[in-house]
């Protein structure tokens, strides 16, 4: 089955983080059996110059050849891809802020109409009433389809050996706040705020992390903290617990159902009083948490064993 991914997010020099989660996905669809998986990847930014400029480069360079499918990551993107010809089947998925921006979400919600299967990376993206996808009074079948963790990626390491590496304070608290402070959905304040209740804690935030010292970030925290108003998936929470690393987060996206039942972590609403006695707790014994396990549920191979099950759905029902 030969399918083609188009997409905007894709990591660069300029961009090395910009979406590593569907670059893992592509690498484990490529690694499936019964796929051969292209990728067509254009720059993020230029405002709308650069989709048309990829939908010129898509219909002259595809223009002779024929895909089972076509596979668009972020709403904009998937209007784009609408220039290669014919394929069997085509299929975009939402990351949230497509759907959820003043600008492009009613264009992404519209392309929706237009394509076999839209999907999401998680179920309440889909239910979210501004997504205009799936929710109340909707007959529009909707897939779910996450990218998932990269478990190769994300894996227990030794906490001390990994601020050694890092440079970091051996017996100083350290919290990781997973996210650019500066996208205000994330809510950077809270997670300074709890970081200034407990004594002698020092916030870590990623921002312009290079992707190779996130990993190791994640092993030196005492604790993740995942302060946000919303996620459309979630995967900070995940790569937590795939180092079995203590992870505190909002119940947003993935999270409710990722870390219910797993000691030593907390899902729940922002609550300063709360989350600053599970912290203490956490600090009090230094303890690593058992969530691996959750987390390969969640596993980027498995995720793209779904993605492929859909794909095959899609061209057995397609002639």
């Amino acid at each position: 089955m030969r399918v083609l991914v188009v997409t905007n997010m894709w990591p660069s020099a300029a961009r090395p983080a910009s979406g590593a989660f569907v670059r893992d996905q592509v690498e484990a669809l490529q690694e499936l059996d019964g796929l051969d998986v292209e990728v067509f990847a254009f720059p993020h930014g230029g405002g709308w110059r650069s989709y048309a400029r990829a939908a010129r480069a898509l219909r002259h360079g595809h223009a002779d050849q024929r895909f089972d499918i076509v596979h668009s990551h972020y709403g904009l993107t998937g209007w784009s891809a609408l220039a290669v010809p014919q394929p069997r089947a085509r299929v975009v998925t939402y990351h949230g802020t497509d759907l959820h921006d003043r600008t492009a979400g009613p264009l992404s919600r519209a392309l929706a109409r237009l394509v076999d299967a839209p999907a999401v990376v998680s179920s309440g993206l889909a239910r979210t009433p501004r997504a205009g996808l799936g929710g109340a009074g909707s007959t529009r079948l909707v897939a779910v389809l996450p990218c998932g963790v990269n478990l190769d990626r994300f894996r227990p390491l030794d906490r001390a050996e990994a601020r050694r590496r890092l440079g970091l304070d051996p017996s100083r608290p350290y919290l990781l706040f997973p996210a650019n402070p500066a996208r205000a959905e994330k809510r950077g304040d809270r997670a300074r705020r709890l970081a200034a209740a407990v004594p002698g804690a020092e916030l870590i935030t990623l921002g312009a992390t290079p992707p190779e010292e996130v990993p190791l970030l994640v092993n030196a925290a005492d604790a993740v903290l995942v302060t946000s108003d919303r996620e459309s998936f979630g995967l900070a929470a995940l790569e937590a617990l795939a180092c079995n690393v203590p992870v505190l987060s909002t119940d947003v996206g993935v999270a409710p159902t990722a870390l219910a039942g797993v000691a030593g972590a907390l899902c729940a609403p922002f609550d300063e009083g709360r989350w600053v006695a599970e912290l203490e707790s956490c600090l009090a014994s230094g303890r690593r948490i058992h969530g691996r396990a959750r987390a390969a549920l969640f596993g980027r191979e498995r995720m793209a064993e779904r993605v492929r099950e859909l794909y095959r759905d899609l061209t057995a029902r397609s002639p």
